[in-house]
């Protein structure tokens, strides 16, 4: 985790739709914390604060979220978007244990040039978007490279088990699946 990433969060309690539209107009969402053998607690998040967040930590980065004089560290695990402008309408928050694993899913970053694009006129066909790993927190990394200088010709191809990993990072699917 190269930059911390910071959300500030405040109670929320029961509210009625009408309330719930007003403050949404205000420039706040609802948002919820889910932790393992704890009850669920409601907060609200800045509209801005948290978009600015989940651009640059995705679903599979670790972050703070701020109580008050309280902090937890975090995923956020889903997000509601509204069906016609694609603003969020909630997030979900889930509170993980830096000593614990954790199973997330990474997007992956195709890098690098394929020779059998370049030279031969192939097509780069991707079938795979995201990996589900497992790792600790601290190790869970935003994105995984995968360098597409490895395919040569029409008979290569990178499967899961070819993806050079992070320290400490486990990938959970079939390695003999193609990924591109």
């Amino acid at each position: 985790m190269s930059q911390q990433k910071i959300l500030e969060l405040t109670e929320r309690t029961n509210v009625t739709a009408r309330e719930m539209a007003t403050k949404r107009k205000a420039g706040v969402i609802p948002a919820v914390i889910y932790s393992q053998g704890k009850a669920a607690e409601s907060f609200w998040v800045d509209y801005i604060a948290f978009d600015k967040v989940y651009k640059a930590a995705g679903q599979s980065s670790v972050i703070t979220l701020k109580v008050g004089k309280k902090s937890v560290n975090a995923i956020i695990q889903d997000t509601e978007l509204h069906p016609l402008n694609s603003r969020f309408m909630h997030a979900d928050f889930y509170q993980v244990r830096m000593d614990e694993k954790l199973e997330a899913h990474v997007p992956l970053l195709f890098i690098g040039e394929s020779k059998a694009i370049r030279e031969l006129g192939g097509v780069l066909v991707k079938t795979v978007e995201e990996v589900e790993v497992r790792c600790l927190p601290g190790d869970l990394p935003h994105e995984i490279q995968v360098d597409l200088a490895k395919i040569d010709s029409f008979e290569d191809h990178i499967q899961i088990k070819d993806i050079a990993l992070p320290k400490g990072v486990e990938i959970l699917g079939e390695p003999e699946t193609v990924v591109a």
